[in-house]
């Protein structure tokens, strides 16, 4: 999801996706510590999803529009 499809979204909506990309993110490390991860750039993905999000958040708060 590209940071211009997080602004389509409400904020209620991005801490919802926060919170599940959390969980994948949860639940991606804990496949690499038991060695059934297939994919190890998924959790780089993962991260810069919430990261992605949570800029968006913070612009919103601090009024700035792109």
């Amino acid at each position: 999801m590209k940071a211009n499809d997080i602004r389509n979204l409400t904020s209620a909506e991005i801490e919802q996706q926060i919170s599940g990309f959390k969980e994948e993110l949860f639940n991606l490390r804990f496949q690499l510590a038991t060695g059934q991860l297939d994919n190890p750039t998924r959790i780089r993905d993962v991260r810069k999803q919430i990261a992605r999000a949570k800029t968006v958040l913070r612009e919103r708060e601090l009024g700035i529009s792109s």
